[in-house]
């Protein structure tokens, strides 16, 4: 992932330069987002901000007043006072009145901000390197959202695509969070590896995900949409891929796509109890190494000299498979191999291990079914 950096920078080079057609949106004020959170935010820096301006204005003009009408050239004589215990008193009280009419809405939005009680939906966000899982708590489903297929063949150094040809880009996954209008929705983060952040401007909020520590945060989104954030936690080589998309539906449409939801799961736990041939294992296994491994160990597993080893002729695929099944399921401490255990299912791990010990002239013939991965877990 490494080679992805430079054309990155030259994007971004070309666009703070002004010499491409693709630029950010040029805003001088806080998003008002799209919940009662976001936009009590809102409210709180805009008041902050003009009682700045004011007390700026009155500090200024005087200053400026005095500087003109007690100039030199006018023979102005500085006074010779000492001090003024009145005025002190008047300056010291004025601030803290200011302070304080500033602190009580804060407060009181601050503790908003943290009441995540009564709940409609909870929702377990796990940040992971580099994507997140979400975990539907009570609705028994779970996926795993990783940067789409586009932004990804377009990130690669000497991809030939063009980056700006591609919508979103580095800004949509394959999978979005998806929640309803009007209900509150509780979101509780941590991570499984290092620390990242989920960040949704329009939600109003970003929260740290932290391995070991759950946090906890809240929206109730008002009105249909798609919303999109980052990870702003600098959390390794591929911290500038793992994006986040939510949807918003109506309760009808949120419906409809739990139901497709629950569908595919019960459909991918059928097809994790049957007997896979070589071909579906293969065909499976490729498509789990594009979108999981490629990004790391390069399409045609050569890797990246230095930093993620090359599965080519790798002693540990062309090893024992009970090795190379760990590695993939635990990772390997130290190191940038993540445990995949929690991010893919029986199926996508025998279907990419399969994959990697017979691609690239590994040839080792190994058909990895996903009972062999399930009975791995226990």
């Amino acid at each position: 992932m490494i080679t992805r950096f430079p054309r990155s920078v030259m994007i971004a080079l070309v666009c703070l330069l002004g010499g491409g057609t693709a630029r950010a949106d040029y805003a001088l004020n806080l998003t008002q987002g799209v919940t009662s959170i976001s936009r009590e935010a809102y409210r709180l820096h805009m008041l902050a901000l003009w009682v700045c301006v004011v007390i700026a204005i009155i500090v200024f003009g005087a200053m400026a007043w005095s500087m003109y009408h007690h100039r030199k050239s006018r023979g102005a004589v500085a006074a010779t006072f000492h001090d003024n215990t009145k005025v002190e008193i008047v300056w010291s009280i004025l601030p803290f009145l200011v302070l304080v009419g500033l602190a009580i809405p804060a407060t009181t939005a601050l503790i908003a901000m943290h009441d995540t009680s009564n709940a409609d939906l909870t929702i377990k966000i796990t940040g992971q390197q580099w994507s997140w899982r979400y975990d539907y708590l009570k609705e028994d489903i779970g996926f795993v959202s990783n940067l789409d297929e586009k932004s990804a063949a377009a990130a690669k150094l000497g991809s030939g695509v063009d980056p700006r040809s591609v919508e979103h880009y580095l800004l949509n996954v394959d999978k979005p969070v998806v929640v309803p209008v009007g209900k509150k929705v509780r979101f509780l983060l941590n991570a499984s590896d290092v620390i990242h952040s989920w960040w949704l401007p329009d939600l109003g909020f970003k929260k740290d995900a932290i391995p070991g520590f759950v946090n906890e945060i809240w929206a109730r989104i008002e009105k249909p949409g798609t919303y999109r954030g980052q990870c702003t936690e600098l959390c390794g080589v591929g911290h500038g891929f793992m994006p986040i998309v939510l949807i918003a539906m109506s309760e009808p449409d949120y419906q409809a796509w739990l139901a497709g939801q629950r569908a595919a799961a019960a459909k991918a736990k059928a097809g994790a109890d049957r007997v896979w041939t070589r071909e579906e294992l293969l065909s499976k296994g490729a498509e789990v190494y594009t979108k999981t491994c490629a990004a790391c160990h390069l399409p045609g597993g050569e890797g990246i000299p230095g930093t993620f080893k090359a599965l080519k002729g790798s002693p540990v695929v062309k090893g024992p498979l009970a090795e190379h099944i760990d590695r993939v399921m635990n990772g390997k401490p130290g190191t940038a191999m993540p445990p995949f255990a929690a991010q893919l299912d029986d199926a996508d791990i025998a279907a990419v291990i399969t994959h990697e010990r017979n691609a690239w002239g590994n040839n080792m013939g190994d058909l990895v079914q996903p009972a062999q991965i399930k009975a791995a877990r226990k």
